[in-house]
């Protein structure tokens, strides 16, 4: 897939000039280079923004942009040997710049999911941070990971190095922390993402990456029809304003048992309180697994293309998002209306506002250590 930049804009806020983007899948593509690197638009926080393409030998093709390390694309053969686009995005900066929906195919950090009030303490000192959701400091803060300008490498034909050095006291968190993150679309038709992570003061980290995806292609219809299989038998409630309470519970008898495969839309109008509070599922569950060995943490597949998608994790959680807040106000790629619940996402993770609650696993990464997560995305046909 080649994209091609044929129409200038015109400045628009922030004195950005924009280029509208044409993208198609081509069924010869194997026969046409891609362009390495495209102008996305001139500038942004007085970096130049482009946008990049990786491919692997099986004809999958990602393309992502700088700004927040976005996947804008991801191109993926159905069960009748169709590229389809999995991903919820945009053509243009301006529409990641003012939509409502700011974290489409981004990366999180430095804390991924919510802090709870903006505060946390840490080593005797409290610290305040900025809040973005309902009184709740969410992916970071309002300038958090996926609204910064990533410095990029190409890393041959199906690569990409991230790097970041996230400055001390940024969105009110402590310490300078250096990120490297790699995407890759590896020859098993995987999009993997490695991470990781050194500071020089004590300070929560956790990230993650936050694609919308729909298996049934970006903007068709619902994923209500998706079959969602999660390796884990807890989860962790949450209060109104999504905050864990901090207990654990089971997931056997509820709408939250995924332990064997069931369509998502089977129970999320059921009436239940958690279901209430997230607006549908917009939960952390807690990963069957010791240790952070690279295990299965999910299994989602679409009946309508055939695509089915397992997502592999270092993590000890994942959270599951099924687009909730969506509402069909957002246009997106291809004038295509994203309607509630048409994407799904799945962050591998830390639990929620752990550095809040002590009795869940630890986020704090101390000076010396290095911080390490791998996120897979595997992709095949059910």
């Amino acid at each position: 897939m080649k994209n091609h930049f044929n129409k200038i804009l015109g400045a628009v806020a922030l004195g950005i000039v924009l280029y509208s983007c044409e993208s198609k899948p081509k069924e010869e593509s194997k026969a046409e280079e891609p362009e390495q690197e495209q102008v996305f638009g001139t500038t942004f926080q007085n970096k130049k923004v482009e946008t990049y393409e990786i491919k692997n030998v099986n004809g999958l093709k990602m393309n992502v942009t700088n700004f927040g390390a976005r996947v804008t694309q991801l191109w993926v053969p159905d069960k009748d040997g169709n590229l389809v686009d999995v991903v919820l995005g945009f053509e243009t900066l301006d529409e990641y710049l003012n939509s409502g929906e700011k974290y489409f195919g981004a990366a999180i950090g430095r804390y991924g999911n919510r802090i709870a009030n903006g505060k946390f303490t840490l080593d005797g000192e409290e610290y305040t941070l900025p809040t973005n959701n309902n009184g709740q400091t969410l992916h970071g803060g309002p300038g958090g990971f996926d609204y910064v300008i990533w410095d990029v490498e190409k890393s041959g034909e199906n690569g990409l190095i991230f790097t970041y050095t996230s400055p001390d006291g940024e969105e009110g968190f402590p310490g300078e922390l250096k990120v490297k993150m790699i995407y890759t679309l590896t020859d098993d038709n995987e999009f993997k993402v490695t991470y990781e992570a050194e500071t020089d003061k004590a300070t929560p980290v956790n990230l993650t990456h936050h694609s919308f995806f729909n298996l049934n292609g970006a903007g068709n219809g619902t994923v209500l029809n998706h079959t969602l299989k999660l390796n884990a038998s807890k989860y962790t409630p949450v209060n109104e304003v999504l905050i864990p309470t901090g207990e654990t519970p089971a997931v056997k008898g509820t709408p939250f048992d995924f332990t064997t495969a069931t369509t998502i839309g089977a129970r999320i109008d059921q009436e239940n309180e958690q279901l209430t509070f997230g607006g549908g599922y917009d939960h952390n569950w807690v990963l069957d697994k010791t240790g952070n060995d690279l295990t299965q943490a999910a299994v989602i597949s679409s009946p309508q293309t055939g695509i089915e998608m397992e997502v592999w994790t270092t993590e000890p959680a994942i959270q599951f998002y099924s687009g909730n807040f969506l509402d069909g106000s957002t246009t997106g790629k291809g004038g295509k209306v994203y309607a509630l619940r048409s994407a799904f996402c799945l962050e591998t993770q830390h639990y929620p506002d752990s550095p809040n609650q002590p009795n869940f696993p630890s986020t704090v990464l101390k000076p010396g250590e290095r911080y390490k997560q791998t996120c897979v995305y595997k992709f095949g046909l059910n």
